[in-house]
């Protein structure tokens, strides 16, 4: 990213439609601590979707200024049984080279940026992207651990290579951006 050296997150960002939990739905999310520093969203996605097919989403937090993992994330599933069954089996399994921590994970209110949109496919702080199975026409992506410094001119530079940009957008004090293109078939960043 120009003017900084941090790392940071890029994934494909699509609009919350059919996916989105009711407000009165249950959360069959997990928590999942003790994470190493090497673990992305993918891994942990792997690491679940294997033995465990609801597997929604994985997801790890990151510290939003430096692009690196806390340590600790979160797995959403489809299925309250396979959720339960992650939640007896899975402690203590190795996800890379350390041992989970497995716990109920907590329900938090999302603010309004947020809640627009929801998080798919892969991690990259070091220029490797891959899109989720999820909707190929996608044509947005999010770009987290952005500097506070950082501008939509900023964002827009090094991403235009790739493809026509159609919007460019920095929520204040989030510490991220979403960046979308006028189609799906530009090349990976």
């Amino acid at each position: 990213m120009p003017n900084t050296d941090q790392p940071f997150r890029l994934n494909w960002a699509t609009l919350s439609t059919g996916e989105k939990r009711s407000e009165n739905g249950p959360d069959l999310s997990i928590f999942v601590g003790d994470l190493g520093a090497d673990v992305t969203d993918s891994l942990l996605h792997e690491t679940f979707a294997s033995k465990y097919p609801s597997v929604k989403a994985a997801r790890v937090v990151i510290v939003a200024n430096t692009g690196r993992s806390k340590g600790y994330g979160f797995v959403r599933f489809g299925d309250e049984t396979e959720r339960s069954q992650a939640m007896n089996e899975m402690n203590g399994v190795y996800c890379s080279s350390r041992p989970m921590r497995i716990g109920a994970a907590t329900p938090r209110k999302s603010s309004g940026y947020q809640q627009q949109y929801s998080l798919q496919g892969g991690y990259a702080s070091n220029g490797n992207s891959t899109q989720s199975d999820g909707d190929s026409s996608n044509t947005t992506i999010f770009v987290g651990g952005l500097d506070p410094n950082v501008t939509e001119e900023d964002l827009r530079q090094p991403f235009s290579q790739y493809g026509e940009i159609v919007s460019v957008k920095i929520p204040v004090g989030k510490g991220c951006g979403f960046v979308q293109y006028a189609n799906s078939q530009q090349e990976k960043c």
